[in-house]
């Protein structure tokens, strides 16, 4: 049940950005280790799986894990790994392609790494 909820969550994040793709509105290119990943289908599930978690752990504000000084992630593969370590612990289920997204919308708004 919990994979049909993924699947059907990342279909809705994937006709979302059909949507931002018809307006002619093109996404920056990403660097390598995440390159085919879809920023509109990222933030669907960074919003329903990551929120939270972050949110616990830094007072509520989620966005202070990204904005951190002391933030570990430096490089596009270390953010992939991240997001990788992350669907492990909380049991999500992501496939490689929508861990890539994920890492797609987290670059675009916060790492900001180059192709």
């Amino acid at each position: 049940m919990k994979r049909a909820t993924a699947r059907m969550t990342t279909l809705a994040a994937t006709f979302a950005a059909l949507a931002v793709a018809s307006t002619g509105i093109a996404a920056p290119p990403q660097p390598k280790p995440f390159a085919a990943g879809d920023e509109a289908a990222g933030k669907a599930l960074a919003n329903k799986d990551c929120i939270a978690c972050h949110a616990s752990r830094f007072d509520g504000d989620a966005d202070k894990i990204y904005l951190r000084p002391e933030r570990k992630v430096r490089t596009p593969a270390q953010l992939m790994a991240q997001v990788q370590m992350c669907n492990v612990q909380l049991g999500t289920g992501y496939f490689p392609e929508e861990e890539e997204h994920v890492a797609a919308y987290l670059n675009l708004h916060y790492y900001k790494f180059k192709p």
